[in-house]
Order: structure tokens, then C-alpha cells, then sequence
């Protein structure tokens, strides 16, 4: 791509920004500031606290680990009224958080030094100019303390040759399992940490479920998101990847064909096929599939880490298992940003001081045991440092984490630490190797028009992947053209 090429890119993706800047605001108007947060103008001139952080709801039911270790900074620097900090939750999914962010970061209508964004926004909010790159070593080369971060994590903050954040917490689909099921069924289970499922083990074993139904009529194989929303986009490139498609290349530029899409299309349809997935599915999100799992609907579950914590709660720990997604696993987590305007502020180097810290070793050890997946590679080796005592102290409790929230009769019995050890291998195997959504400023266009598509297809008795690869490719040139 030419650089007039990118320049162009660029108008047409703030122009993108501003429209939904201006959709955002006149929805906040009806509905108020988001979090509550005073509205206050293009931001302050000074240092004064405190620092605000804007992030999305906490999913892992630890006890807010984000609230946590705000706290365990604010107490580290208690003399500071200027480096004092605050957690502004906002409500919503993901699409209405990206469209509250938008709206205040272009208006000013909110005051956020730091954002925590979804990996996929990136190249958005930077090409709009809306965060700020971070400082550069004089060598140019990464510090030792960044090699850590996983590194496809870390490169999800960078966009245009420059990194845009930090890597908060990250993400990746796992497989659940129920062994219990399995083995009423007459279907030998390997729970051994190295055992892996292919998908065509995977099939074998819902066919043999479907001639020895363990609950007639009741029981399927297995369970995902595929409503019309991001856990049908992530589906749905997890299948185009095992497919080998490709939908853009590293700059973001359409690089498919309708051939390559009927491909993935037919690889998708392959995979969500009747009698193969639960009907229940295709309008499933993350707390339907997960209860679907939990309560026997299904024997087979795509979902995130955090499953792993919250179905302590919910099942005994002999009834299930996890291990990496067969094929390719879509990466997913949050990136820590400042915000432009804070970033040519005298309030710069406490808000990336902040991120540092939210990002250190002890901090990302701390979002591992409630729930969250890491985003550095030594957090996942045995010689890890621990979460930060008093943060540890307030979590509620997942896998081997200190147990100080949940003690006395009824209190989640977990899977032990052998069985937490083996996840968190399995967990740093799976991120390693995989694999990225489309990066684009347009990303917001591409993933509404692949879900509006691709729900039609499923919905569809008999449908002709030709035409809709046709009518798709159209459509995703359109998008990612920023048109």
C-alpha cells in the first residue's frame, strides 16, 4: 500500500470515527455519561489525580481483580494525590463499549487517561488519532521487560509500525469437556495434560452419543456462541483459518475471493452441522453455552478461560475438563492505552507508569488466578512471582489461588493444583500459537456484515455457499474499504 494510499485510509477511517462519535453522543444523551464520570472537557493541563482508567465489565466473578489492583496501586502511592487512580466500569457489550468510548474520546465529554481496549480496536482508535504511541528506547529495540509479553499478544497493541498500549489481559478458546458423560456413554476419555482432541475425534465421539444418548433426546454434541454478535465473528474466523483462508493481510487490506470465502463457509457449516451442535446455539452467548454445558445440554464446549473458574461453581470437578480447541483458536484480551490528549499532558508519566504497573509480572499473575488469561510468558513458568499479597488476599478464589474468600461448608472444592498446573500449560500452549481477527480500522463495518451473513447462512435449511460467498465478498470489500 502507498503511502497517499494509507493517508487516504486514514480520512476515511476518522470520518468512520466521527459518525460513530456522533451516534455514541447522541445516545449517551439520552441515556447519560458513561460510569458517571463528570463531563469536563478535553482534559487537564496538569498532573493532578486522579488518573481514570475506563474498562469494561470485570467477567470473571473474582471479586473485580481490576478493582483490586487500582487499590494495591493507590496504596503504593498513598502520599500522591496525583498519582492516585480510578476504575470506571462500563455497562454494555463490547459493541456498546466501543461506541460509549468512541463518543467521549472525540468529543471530550468524559475525562479517561487510560482506555482499556479490545485487541481488535486498536488500529481504529489509533489511526483516529484517539491514543497515544508509546515512547520508543533511543535504540529503537524492544526493553527486556516487553520480550516477555507473549509475542502475538503484544503484537495486537501495535498498528502502522508503532505500539499503541500494553497487553492487559489476553484471550483464547479452549475446549471444555464433560468425561462423565463421556464415560456413561462408553466413550474412553484421555484426561492425561497432554491428550489434545481433533475435531474429527470430536465428531466420532458426537456420533457415538448420538447412538448411545446418554439422555435421549436431550443430550447433543456440542455447544458455542453463534449468536449474531463477536462470539459468531471469532466462530466463524476460527473455522475460516482451519479452512486456510485468509480474509486480510498485515495492513489490514481485503486479500479473499469468493472461492476462498465458499470454502470457509462450507468449513463453518461443517462444523455447526445438524446433529453435531446444539440447536440452541446459534442463539447462544457466552452465560447460555456455558449453562447449557454445565447442566448436561452438552457434552463439548467452545468457550474462553474464565469458563475454567466459573464452572467450579457449577459443577463437581471430576464432571469436567479442558484442553486447546481443535484447529486454530481465535486470540482475543485488552490493551491498556492513554488516551491523546492525556498523552501531551503533564499527566503522561503517571498514567504510563500506571499501566506498567498494572502490567508487571506480580499484576498479570494476579489477573491469572482470578480467571484471566496472561499476557506474559513468564507468568506461566514455574518460577512465576506471585500475585500481590493483598490483591491475592481479596480475590474470590480459581483453581490453587489463595483461599482467603471462600472458605467453610459450600465453598467451591476446584480441581486441585495438579489439575490448575495442567491448565495453565495447556492455556500458555494455546496462546502461543493463535491465531488474530482482521486488523483494520474498519473493524466495527467488517465484523457487523460477516455476522449479518453468516447468521442468514445458518439460519438457512439448504443454503448455497456460492451465492453467499458472492454476496459476502461484495459486502467485505465494501467494509474493509471503509466504505
Amino acid at each position: 500500500m502507498t503511502h497517499g494510499h494509507r493517508r487516504a485510509g486514514r480520512r476515511r477511517a476518522r470520518a468512520a470515527v466521527a459518525v460513530g462519535g456522533l451516534l455514541a453522543l447522541l445516545s449517551a444523551a439520552c441515556t447519560g455519561d458513561p460510569g458517571g464520570t463528570p463531563r469536563t472537557g478535553q482534559g487537564r493541563e496538569t498532573a493532578e489525580g486522579p488518573i481514570v482508567v475506563a474498562s469494561g465489565l470485570d467477567v470473571t466473578g473474582s471479586g473485580s481483580v481490576r478493582q483490586q489492583l487500582i487499590e494495591e496501586w493507590n496504596r503504593r502511592h498513598a502520599g500522591s494525590e496525583d498519582q492516585q487512580a480510578e476504575l470506571v466500569e462500563l455497562p454494555g457489550d463490547a459493541d456498546r463499549q466501543r461506541s460509549q468510548l468512541l463518543g467521549a474520546l472525540q468529543s471530550g465529554s468524559a475525562r479517561y487517561d487510560v482506555v482499556n481496549l479490545d485487541i481488535t480496536w486498536i488500529p481504529e482508535f489509533a489511526e483516529a488519532g484517539l491514543i497515544s504511541p508509546m515512547p520508543v528506547t533511543e535504540s529503537g529495540a524492544p526493553a527486556a521487560d516487553e520480550r516477555d509479553f507473549i509475542r502475538q499478544v503484544h503484537a495486537t497493541t501495535v498498528w502502522d509500525g508503532r505500539s499503541y498500549g500494553r497487553p492487559f489481559n489476553t484471550d483464547v478458546g479452549l475446549l471444555y469437556y464433560r468425561p462423565d458423560l463421556l464415560t456413561e456413554a462408553d466413550i474412553a476419555v484421555d484426561k492425561q495434560p497432554d491428550a489434545t482432541w481433533t475435531w474429527d475425534q470430536l465428531y466420532s465421539s458426537v456420533k457415538t452419543l448420538g447412538l448411545n444418548p446418554v439422555r435421549s433426546g436431550d443430550l447433543w454434541g456440542w455447544t458455542s456462541q453463534l449468536a449474531p454478535y463477536e462470539g459468531l465473528t471469532v466462530n466463524t474466523v476460527e473455522a475460516f483459518a482451519d479452512a486456510g483462508v485468509e480474509l486480510t493481510d498485515s495492513e489490514g487490506t481485503y486479500s479473499s475471493d469468493p472461492q476462498e470465502l465458499k470454502k470457509g463457509l462450507e468449513a463453518l457449516l461443517d462444523r455447526v452441522g445438524q446433529g453435531r451442535v446444539q440447536p440452541a446455539a446459534h442463539a447462544s452467548k457466552e452465560t447460555e453455552s456455558l449453562t447449557d454445558f454445565a447442566e448436561g445440554r452438552a457434552v463439548f464446549l467452545r468457550h474462553w478461560p474464565y469458563a475454567y473458574g466459573a464452572l467450579e461453581d457449577l459443577m463437581k470437578p471430576d464432571d469436567y475438563a479442558v484442553n486447546r480447541l481443535p484447529g486454530k483458536a481465535v486470540l482475543g484480551g485488552q490493551n491498556l492505552a492513554v488516551t491523546s490528549v492525556t498523552g501531551d499532558s503533564p499527566r503522561a508519566e503517571n498514567a504510563r507508569a500506571l499501566i506498567t504497573f498494572l502490567t508487571s509480572r506480580e499484576s498479570e499473575r494476579c489477573l491469572l488466578d482470578a480467571g484471566f488469561a496472561a499476557t506474559r510468558t513468564s507468568v506461566y513458568s514455574a518460577s512465576a512471582k506471585p500475585c500481590w499479597p493483598r490483591v491475592a488476599a481479596a480475590l474470590r478464589p480459581a483453581g490453587d489461588a489463595p483461599k482467603a474468600a471462600a472458605t467453610g461448608e459450600g465453598a467451591p472444592e476446584g480441581q486441585g493444583p495438579q489439575a490448575r498446573a495442567a491448565y495453565i500449560r495447556t492455556l500458555a500452549e494455546a496462546l502461543a500459537e493463535a491465531v488474530q481477527r482482521p486488523r483494520t480500522p474498519y473493524y466495527g463495518a467488517f465484523t457487523q456484515v460477516l455476522q449479518t451473513h453468516v447468521h442468514a447462512l445458518l439460519a438457512r435449511h439448504r443454503p448455497d455457499t456460492g451465492e453467499a460467498a458472492e454476496k459476502l465478498d461484495k459486502d467485505l470489500r465494501d467494509a474493509f474499504a471503509g466504505g
